[in-house]
């Protein structure tokens, strides 16, 4: 078996699974958030109001997290975030975070939710990104969540493995955000719908924890059910500073494993990519499209609103000054993250260069709040979603970059690479 499928047997309490079989698996750990919470908890109502079972399976394998609209910016989600948190309370669910700590899949890595072979299930559909933990770790709706939440279990189809193996060096101002975005330029928006992706080679075995997860993070853009990579020393260290526990169940795929499918990728030549509208797929070298005019740049996201991304950006714009035309909003993925750029100086870089730097959370990255766009309004994003409206109106358009080439474009009021 691989790793997925690994894992998925030990939850499963199986000695081994075959892609395609339906399972029944015990779900480890269950997280949603302030948007996902109110109808899971919905329909958690009503299952107990059927079955007579009004309390959640184990609140302490639970954890719910306030980012999407944090603070509250409309009465709507004011009202969903004071069900939550009486849910919470009602319940005796301990692991809720509720100010401003961050983004969902920032916070669960930092507080030690994400551990090596365990089931991880998200009301978010970038709950993939705890694949760089070595977790299988998927997003699901709300009644799905809600029979978690009663249960502590969940149906899965083991999927289909795909294997990327990658393998060269990164040259200057290339990042994972480019790598990840040049590979779902090869295979497509549905490229691996319902697969489980593996990444492996030495470029991969290399990374440490801020990349891995934003190549995990955005293979849910292929259509893929997880993406997963075997942890490493610089993940187990950092596993271990986040949880007392020292000893985790590392699984790894079997050398003579047939996987449906395999791709090679060598990145010694690879450039900066860009996502241009209106789909993850549509990739181009930044080369392509430089010149295009923004409105806004904005640096952030559980894709890239971690501390390195926060760093490279703030070497391109010190003692510089974003264009006028340009709004740049700066968005930490978690107040840890915050206040770590707060002490090494790199947000008053921010505001010295013009930026508005918001509270941690998802902001812009929806189209919620912190961020919107008008119409025909163009914005380079290091966000991992570029549909059309997905940051507001929709004759707006969205650029997906790395940080680097976003920081750039913000100087220069157009999409541009540094000299």
């Amino acid at each position: 078996m691989n790793m997925t499928e690994k894992i998925l047997a030990k939850a499963a309490r199986k000695k081994e699974v075959q892609p395609g079989e339906i399972i029944e698996v015990n779900v480890d750990l269950a997280m949603t958030h302030d948007g996902t919470s109110p109808p899971t908890i919905k329909t958690f109502k009503k299952i107990a109001e059927k079955t007579g079972q009004k309390r959640v399976w184990d609140p302490k394998k639970i954890v719910i997290v306030y980012d999407h609209n944090i603070p509250p910016n409309n009465i709507g989600a004011a009202e969903f975030q004071q069900i939550t948190r009486e849910f919470a309370k009602e319940q005796g669910i301990e692991n809720i975070f509720k100010h401003g700590e961050g983004i969902c899949h920032q916070v669960l890595p930092e507080k030690g939710f994400t551990k090596p072979g365990t089931i991880i299930i998200g009301g978010d559909s970038h709950t993939c990104t705890y694949g760089a933990f070595g977790a299988f770790a998927t997003g699901m709706g709300a009644t799905d969540m809600a029979m978690i939440f009663a249960t502590g279990k969940t149906w899965l189809r083991v999927p289909e493995s795909v294997k990327i193996e990658v393998n060269g060096e990164f040259q200057e101002h290339v990042t994972a955000k480019d790598l990840i975005l040049h590979i779902i330029g090869e295979l497509g928006v549905d490229g691996a719908t319902y697969k489980s992706i593996e990444f492996t080679g030495e470029t991969i075995k290399g990374l440490g924890v801020p990349d891995r997860m934003t190549i995990c993070n955005m293979t849910v853009e292929m259509g893929a059910k997880n993406g997963i990579i075997e942890p490493n020393k610089t993940v187990i260290e950092y596993l271990k500073k986040r949880t007392s526990q020292k000893n985790f169940e590392i699984y790894t795929s079997d050398p003579d494993y047939d996987y449906h499918e395999e791709f090679y990728f060598n990145i010694d030549n690879l450039e900066p990519q860009v996502a241009c509208p209106n789909s993850v797929d549509n990739v181009k070298d930044v080369k392509k499209v430089i010149g295009t005019h923004i409105d806004q740049a904005f640096l952030g996201s559980c894709t890239n609103g971690r501390f390195k991304d926060l760093k490279m950006a703030a070497e391109i714009l010190k003692d510089e000054k974003i264009h006028d035309d340009v709004r740049m909003v700066v968005v930490p993925a978690s107040s840890e993250i915050y206040l770590k750029a707060l002490k090494e100086g790199i947000i008053k870089i921010f505001i010295d260069a013009g930026a508005i730097v918001c509270n941690p959370g998802c902001g812009p990255c929806l189209g919620a709040h912190m961020g919107v766009l008008g119409p025909g309004e163009v914005c380079i994003s290091t966000s991992n979603r570029n549909f059309q409206g997905r940051m507001g109106d929709p004759k707006s358009k969205v650029y997906l970059a790395n940080p680097i080439i976003v920081a750039k474009s913000a100087i220069k009021g157009e999409i541009s690479i540094p000299e």
